[in-house]
C-alpha cells in the first residue's frame, strides 16, 4: 500500500520508517521486530534484501506507525543503538513520514531538470521541501519565481570555484537534507562534498564513459546510437561514478536527428531524475559500497 495512503488507518505523524545495514546472520528479522513489537509499534511494511545467502550484507526498510512517534523518537532511537544496532553491527536511520526532506536544487542554464522537480514537488508528486535553488547562472530566475523558491546566483566557474563553493556553503550547510543537482554544470571539489554535510544525487546522460565533455548527442548521433539514457546517482569525489540509483533508455535509430536524441534524452533525464529524488525522499534507498538498493 502506499505511504501516503496509509493515513486513512493511520495519522501520518505517527509512520516512521527504519533503514538499516549490517552484516547478514540469523535473528536479525526477529531482533526489530521483537524490539519494535516491544515499543508498541505495529509494522506496517517490511522489505528485506540480503547480497548473498550466507556472509553477505542485509539491509532492510521497515514502516511502521507508534502512537506519539515524534515525542518518543529520541528515546526509540537511543534504545534501538543500545539493544539491537550496537548487538549486530548496524547502520541504520529512523525518520518520521511527515517530515519532508529540505531539499536544495543546484542548476546552470537548461531548466528541464530543474522545472520537471519543481513542478512534481507543486504537484504533490515528490514528498519534499525545496529551501532553495542556486544557479551559476541568471538565466532561470523567471522560470523558477512562480513556483516560490528562493532562486540565487552564485556566480561559479573554474576560475573562481573555491570561492563560489564557500558562498554556496553557508547557504546549504545545516539548511538541507539533501543537494540535487539538475543539470548543474560544474565540477564539485572533494572539499565540497565532505564538507556540505548532506547526501548530493547528480543526473547526466548514459553515454558515459563515451562521448564525454561538450555535444555528446551529436557525437552520438554520428557513431549511430541506438539506446539514449540517463543516469542518476549518488555524488562522490569520482567524478561520474557514484553510487546508481536509478537508470533509464529509450530505443533511437536513423531516423532521429541530433535535436531528436536531445529531446529524448532530456525526457528520460527528468523521469530518472524525479524517481532517484522520491525514492530518496521516502527514505528507499540503502547504499553499499558503491552500489544501492532501492527497498
Amino acid at each position: 500500500m502506499p505511504e501516503h495512503t496509509v493515513g486513512a488507518v493511520h495519522s501520518p505523524k505517527d509512520i516512521g520508517r527504519l533503514l538499516l545495514r549490517c552484516a547478514d546472520r540469523p535473528g536479525l528479522v526477529a531482533a526489530v521486530s521483537t524490539f519494535l513489537a516491544e515499543a508498541g509499534a505495529n509494522i506496517i511494511s517490511l522489505d528485506q534484501h540480503s547480497t548473498a545467502p550466507t556472509g553477505g550484507i542485509f539491509m532492510q526498510r521497515t514502516i511502521f506507525h507508534l502512537t506519539g512517534l515524534t515525542a518518543a523518537r529520541e528515546g526509540l532511537e537511543h534504545d534501538f543503538a543500545r539493544s539491537v544496532a550496537d548487538q549486530f553491527g548496524m547502520d541504520f536511520r529512523l525518520t518520521e513520514a511527515t517530515k519532508p526532506k529540505r531539499v536544495a536544487i543546484m542548476a546552470s542554464r537548461e531548466d528541464h531538470c530543474l522545472l520537471d522537480l519543481l513542478w512534481r514537488n507543486r504537484r504533490g508528486e515528490l514528498d519534499m521541501s525545496v529551501v532553495m535553488v542556486i544557479a551559476n547562472h541568471p538565466d532561470l530566475a523567471d522560470a523558477v519565481r512562480p513556483f516560490g523558491v528562493p532562486f540565487l546566483h552564485v556566480p561559479a566557474r573554474k576560475e573562481i570555484r573555491d570561492e563560489a563553493e564557500q558562498r554556496q556553503l553557508d547557504l546549504l550547510r545545516g539548511n538541507v537534507d539533501l543537494v540535487v543537482l539538475a543539470r548543474y554544470m560544474q565540477i564539485l571539489s572533494p572539499s565540497f562534498i565532505e564538507q556540505v554535510g548532506c547526501p548530493l544525487i547528480n543526473i547526466h546522460h548514459s553515454f558515459l564513459p563515451a562521448f564525454i565533455g561538450a555535444s555528446p548527442y551529436r557525437r552520438a548521433k554520428e557513431r549511430g546510437v541506438k539506446l539514449v539514457g540517463a543516469t542518476a546517482h549518488y555524488v562522490t569525489d569520482d567524478l561520474d561514478e557514484g553510487p546508481i540509483i536509478e537508470q533509464d533508455v529509450v530505443r533511437v535509430d536513423h531516423r532521429h536527428s541530433v535535436d531528436d536524441l536531445v529531446r529524448l534524452g532530456a525526457d528520460v533525464e527528468r523521469a530518472v531524475l524525479s524517481r532517484a529524488v522520491l525514492w530518496h525522499c521516502e527514505d528507499r534507498v540503502i547504499r553499499f559500497g558503491n552500489q544501492t538498493v532501492c527497498l
